[in-house]
């Protein structure tokens, strides 16, 4: 298995689709950080990935940052950090809009088209989300920008993908039982597929966790890495499964991702039990011998180092905590920010 399966199979995706819309020019609406729509669209998710696709005519997207482009028909525009964003019909269509209901829309798990507008050329889009960890989805997070644009009606499975969420879309909305399940898993499929057109279109010179998955070194090192994390790993082992010398490939693994294997798969162990200690009661032990240490003395000592507490320090205070009521995030979501355009 790649690198990037062995990260995606051991992340637990959840992923749906929450808005669909027909809007006519000009129209435009401001959609906030992912943190305050989580409550209402992902009730408990930690992360999420938002994503906008364009069915028929075009949307221009605007980040806080003054950044924006233009999207076609085909394009997936992929927030991967859940930054606050404007879509709107052309960069001219600034003025403030009406609150075209999206929230309550949305909070009432409606899956119709939104028609809304001013009359003009007319735009479809589907608006959906990814929920994932935030641990594990890092070596994949890190590497992705604040706003990405991917066309999948280049291949074949991405038209596939399309076609047959706007079909489930359409029986969703007629209340056909399951639908929405599919639609979810379709969902999941579709952010996949898009993050896969991603790295193929990623430049050689590129590097990074993302880059190095296409190297046939790297990504072969990072897919052993990952999918045996617990094995007692050198790296003359990791070298003799690559095929490579050791110096070699310290050097390859260093120019992608800035420090050598065994460093990394450090790191990478420890994320996993910090997760571990945030959100299980699992003894410290155990949490040790999971992530590949013998002694848990050893496990404790390394931690330390890269966290600054001890395990058990770090668990009393890092352990998940309520988030903020839900009834003041869905507060957020009412007001006319939402729905207008940004000042």
């Amino acid at each position: 298995m790649d690198a990037f399966s062995e990260i995606l199979s051991g992340v637990r995706l959840s992923g749906a689709v929450f808005f669909t819309a027909e809007f006519s020019a000009p129209w435009g609406f401001s959609a906030p950080a992912s943190k305050m729509m989580a409550a209402m669209i992902a009730p408990g998710a930690t992360h999420l990935v938002l994503y906008h696709l364009v069915v028929d005519g075009g949307a221009v997207v605007e980040m806080a940052d003054g950044q924006s482009f233009e999207l076609k028909p085909g394009d997936v525009v992929i927030f991967p950090h859940g930054d606050p964003h404007h879509m709107s019909s052309g960069k001219g269509a600034r003025q403030p809009f009406p609150d075209y209901g999206i929230a309550a829309k949305i909070k009432s798990r409606d899956l119709s088209a939104l028609r809304a507008g001013g009359g003009g050329a007319t735009s479809r889009f589907v608006c959906g989300y990814m929920s994932c960890d935030p641990y594990l989805c890092r070596p994949i997070l890190n590497g992705l920008p604040p706003v990405f644009k991917v066309n999948i009606r280049t291949d074949r499975s991405g038209q596939w993908l399309e076609s047959s969420i706007l079909h489930l879309i359409d029986e969703a909305a007629s209340g056909r039982v399951g639908s929405e399940a599919m639609l979810a898993k379709l969902s999941e499929a579709l952010f996949v597929d898009t993050l896969r057109h991603y790295v193929s279109g990623l430049s050689e010179q590129k590097t990074g966790w993302l880059a190095g998955t296409r190297d046939l070194i790297v990504g072969k090192s990072l897919a052993l890495l990952h999918g045996r994390v617990a094995h007692p790993w050198t790296i003359a082992d990791l070298a003799y499964e690559v095929g490579i010398s050791r110096s070699a490939l310290v050097e390859r693994f260093t120019r992608y991702l800035s420090e050598p294997p065994m460093t990394y798969l450090t790191r990478w162990r420890l994320q996993l039990a910090a997760r571990s200690l945030e959100r299980t009661s699992r003894g410290v032990g155990e949490i040790a011998a999971d992530v590949g240490y013998e002694s848990e003395a050893a496990f404790s000592r390394a931690f330390k180092r890269e966290f600054g507490l001890p395990p058990g320090r770090y668990r009393t205070d890092h352990k998940c905590l309520p988030t903020k009521k839900a009834d003041e995030r869905l507060e957020l979501m009412a007001t006319p920010s939402f729905g207008t355009a940004p000042e």
